[in-house]
């Protein structure tokens, strides 16, 4: 996802691949016609090549690609000690292209006492404080049914890949920087609020439900059999959906008058309002509370998200044209930038589709070369 993000605003990327099988996101979550639909969004603008970087003739490929093609960034995601071993450490990478930023992805970390356990975002969920804190009171830590710790770790490894060049090249003849991330660390300082509140009051975070420092904010069922969240954050949006509701006096309860109040009676609280939700269909309920200012929003699926006039009208999903899938529906490049908008310019790549491209075109190797290295499994 590093590179995905790179990539979309203009980064040539080339992604190097095990020639026995490649990235193991090929294999990852389901698939059509055989093509998994994960990496139709994580493969987007990129061109693949297939290169054994366990071989020696592959790592001295690989150092006369950076070379080659004055690399800007290489970014891996072995476990600590792999480039290490096959010879391809900072150092020489920055021998064959001084002005390179080395971006190593791993668990934990290319330090400290986990450094060398295995890392998947799933232990970086568990480990962070994250699924401490997430699901129902009284019920299990609760995991995300997406790859929240990798994509978290990869806007800040994105991020960072910026400020490096930045720096570089703000400072002519300016070298390229380490970038060691971990997909522990960046998951774990979003819940620094979590810190915070521990190391200044001994609290403890646990999981509540959809309940925070707010009441009442929870999502509620409708009579249609759907759901809406409702977030009265602030004094005057829950006065406002008491009045809505048909019970002003509410307001000066004193179990309700203030935040501080709602939220030690909010089980109170939400027993009231979840009984005036669920007396009305979900677009009833959302209708009465925006046109009374409540902040309320319908609870959507994927099949409500693609036709979503919002969505659509700020071009939030993209269409890519795949030649084995036919139009491709995905979300679009983001951020959106007035001048140098993003774009996607090609879907997903086969595995070693571009190989002749790279090759014989960016190392000027000859197709008996290219023969002699495929015969012997390099690429």
């Amino acid at each position: 996802m590093v590179a995905t993000l790179l990539a979309d605003f203009g980064a040539d990327v080339i992604k190097v691949e095990n020639p026995s099988g490649g990235d193991q996101m090929r294999f990852f979550g389901r698939l059509k016609n055989g093509r998994p639909l994960h990496w139709q969004l994580m493969g987007r603008n990129k061109r693949s090549i297939t290169l054994a970087l366990s071989n020696p003739d592959g790592q001295a490929l690989f150092l006369k690609l950076v070379e080659a093609t004055k690399a800007d960034v290489v970014i891996e995601s072995f476990r600590p000690g792999t480039f290490e071993r096959w010879g391809l450490t900072y150092d020489r990478l920055r021998a064959a292209n001084k002005g390179v930023c080395f971006v190593r992805v791993s668990g934990f970390g290319q330090s400290g006492p986990y450094r060398d356990r295995p890392g998947f975002g799933t232990l970086a969920e568990a480990m962070s404080g994250f699924a401490n804190a997430v699901g129902p009171a009284g019920g299990p830590p609760t995991l995300p049914p997406f790859p929240l710790a990798d994509s978290v770790a990869a806007l800040y490894a994105a991020y960072g890949v910026m400020v490096a060049l930045y720096h570089r090249d703000l400072h002519k003849g300016g070298t390229g920087q380490l970038l060691d991330i971990s997909l522990l660390e960046p998951l774990f300082s979003l819940l620094g609020p979590h810190m915070v509140e521990f190391d200044q009051l001994g609290v403890v975070a646990t999981r509540n439900g959809n309940r925070t420092g707010s009441a009442p904010r929870n999502t509620y069922p409708t009579k249609d059999n759907r759901w809406i969240a409702i977030a009265a954050s602030t004094q005057k949006i829950a006065e406002r959906l008491f009045n809505v509701m048909g019970q002003p006096e509410l307001i000066d309860d004193p179990r309700f008058s203030t935040n501080p109040n709602r939220v030690l009676n909010v089980e109170e609280l939400d027993r009231i309002v979840a009984a005036w939700v669920a007396e009305r269909t979900q677009d009833e309920v959302t209708d009465l509370l925006m046109e009374a200012e409540v902040a309320v929003a319908p609870i959507l699926d994927m099949a409500d998200l693609a036709e979503d006039p919002q969505l659509r009208h700020r071009g939030a999903i993209a269409t890519v044209d795949d030649p084995d899938l036919g139009p491709v529906r995905m979300p679009n490049v983001l951020p959106a930038l007035s001048a140098t908008p993003g774009s996607i310019r090609r879907s997903a790549p086969r595995l070693g589709e571009h190989n002749w491209e790279i090759y014989h075109d960016v190392l000027r190797l000859s197709e008996d070369e290219i023969e002699t290295l495929k015969a012997s499994g390099t690429i």
